[in-house]
């Protein structure tokens, strides 16, 4: 199979600190991911100042605040993506930020390799639109939605790319739907990780998977399924005060992570069911030849019985077993003698 895209999201788990999300590159680094990723938004932009937080925010953060007040302590400046990009290129990372309003996909087209397009967005038609001007890959995120409604943006999504064309990518088709349940933490009875092969098969399409469980079994699990893309967030520490650190893996857990899923791409292989040479070492010691149950005179005509299976197999095979039977020996045997064909 071709690699997996290993995308390490750090989201907002920077808190709005520079120094932090620096911190977080070198992690992801580290880990051996292929993209850090943030999130590029305006909070005038995102949502009105009275809208509540989620009861997930709520509940992570432990601060009684509005959206808007969360969200625009963690927005990233401009001098900050410069930064971070500028970073991520010393240290030999790809850059990667999720826009969440037209204003900042703008921002981000002359900056990132494709655009994500995350769950919540997933129905904001005007975004979606801009998205598939700028004639990129895109990896779709499927949280909170049925499969008629992501069937309806894929067939947008596929519409708008073969009118504006899109950019070849080395790494990613022009379009990956990403299984996703938005739930901060997501427990395991709600994953139904077969959603992402039903969108696989339904739509021919290439998938991955968005992963929100506490753990890193899930992500592991889906590329054993076949996801070409791998999004996890990830933080410093769990016990930092912000949205979405309880439902992130540790720097130790991240590299676990992708240690785990390049093993797992090894396993998978091409799919052709074939000896490996590793296996040929083993065959000769590990299958069986036929044998003589007992001693047998010239003449004896071999019945049922006459004939045992046993190690090692440099012999005749024991498959040809019921050819042999009804043959008559041309000269004498003993018992646990090899069967040679000259036997005969």
């Amino acid at each position: 199979m071709e690699r997996v895209v290993v995308i390490a999201e750090a989201g907002v788990n920077h808190n709005g600190c520079i120094d932090r999300a620096k911190e977080m590159v070198d992690v992801a680094v580290e880990a051996g991911a292929d993209y850090i990723k943030f999130q590029t938004f305006k909070a005038d932009n995102l949502v009105s100042k009275d809208a509540k937080q989620a009861p997930y925010q709520t509940k992570n953060s432990k601060v009684e605040e509005s959206q808007y007040e969360m969200l625009k302590r963690l927005e990233l400046t401009d001098s900050m993506h410069i930064s971070l990009m500028d970073y991520c290129s010393q240290k030999g990372i790809r850059f990667l930020s999720t826009g969440f309003d037209i204003e900042s996909v703008n921002y981000l087209e002359e900056k990132i390799d494709f655009y994500k397009i995350p769950s919540g967005e997933l129905t904001n038609l005007p975004l979606v639109k801009e998205i598939t001007k700028k004639a990129k890959p895109i990896i779709l995120s499927t949280g909170m939605a049925s499969l008629v409604e992501v069937k309806q943006v894929v067939e947008f999504i596929r519409n708008e790319q073969k009118a504006h064309g899109v950019k070849e990518h080395k790494l990613l088709p022009p379009l990956t739907v990403l299984h996703c349940t938005t739930a901060y933490p997501t427990e395991f009875k709600d994953v139904n990780l077969k959603a992402m092969i039903t969108m696989k098969e339904s739509m021919m399409v290439d998938v991955g998977y968005s992963d929100h469980t506490l753990g890193i079994e899930v992500p592991i699990a889906a590329v054993a399924l076949g996801a070409s893309v791998i999004e996890k967030h990830f933080t410093l520490d769990r016990g930092l005060e912000g949205p979405d650190h309880l439902a992130s893996l540790e720097p130790a857990e991240l590299k676990e992570m992708i240690s785990a899923i390049r093993k797992v791409e090894d396993c998978l292989g091409t799919g052709v069911k074939e000896i490996t040479e590793a296996e040929k070492e083993n065959m000769a010691v590990a299958r069986k030849s036929l044998f003589y149950a007992n001693d047998f005179d010239e003449g004896h005509v071999l019945r049922d019985g006459d004939l045992i299976a046993k190690r090692p197999a440099d012999g005749v095979s024991p498959m040809e077993i019921d050819s042999l039977i009804g043959k008559k020996l041309l000269c004498p045997v003993s018992k646990n003698k090899m069967l040679n064909r000259k036997d005969l």
